[in-house]
């Protein structure tokens, strides 16, 4: 089976993740896409980090009616931070009957030279990208590269978080089972 593999803090996974999930699903030959939640992004600082059980049970909130997505916490396990290249090792290695592809926006894209093990990476795995906006694409690093033209929302994980910590709302910038968790779990009020 080919799975796409969309990697991301998911602090909070908002109605834009799902949407571009979605949207790869319908328009590409990925047949599952596994959301794996990474407890600490090495690009990234952990200290307005959710942890990661809470981040990896929104995911599963988010998707729950939906088999063709999966929320993997297959990165808790490995050594922090999480690095793409020890992850797509380790899940070749225990799920060989799978063809593992990355799903990324160019954004991230842009920085992939920077990714440990880079070369091994691009080279082993298909690279599916959706555009953000002020994210250029050049493949520089030959990757097998395919463009999808994805629905974009301008919504951010940050702007969730300090709405939530403003007490505004983020009805409808979030599923309800999400928008009720953080609600009922008192998350990133602080």
């Amino acid at each position: 089976m080919k799975i796409g593999l969309y990697f991301g803090s998911f602090n909070p996974v908002h109605v834009a993740h799902l949407i571009i999930a979605n949207h790869i699903l319908n328009e590409t030959d990925i047949e599952k896409i596994w959301f794996i939640v990474s407890p600490q992004n090495p690009f990234k600082t952990s200290s307005n980090l959710l942890n990661e059980y809470h981040r990896l049970h929104l995911v599963k909130l988010a998707i729950e009616n939906d088999n063709r997505m999966k929320a993997s916490d297959i990165e808790f396990s490995l050594p922090k931070p999480s690095y793409t290249t020890n992850t797509l090792a380790y899940l070749k290695e225990k799920h060989p009957e799978h063809a593992f592809c990355i799903i990324m926006g160019s954004d991230s894209f842009q920085n992939l030279n920077q990714w440990k093990n880079y070369g091994v990476i691009v080279k082993n795995h298909p690279i599916y990208v959706y555009r953000r906006p002020g994210f250029e694409m050049e493949n520089g690093v030959n990757a097998n590269l395919t463009i999808v033209e994805a629905p974009l929302l301008q919504l951010s994980a940050t702007q969730i978080r300090k709405y939530v910590k403003e007490g505004k709302s983020i009805r409808y910038l979030v599923t309800e089972a999400v928008r009720e968790e953080i609600e009922k779990g008192g998350y990133y009020r602080k």
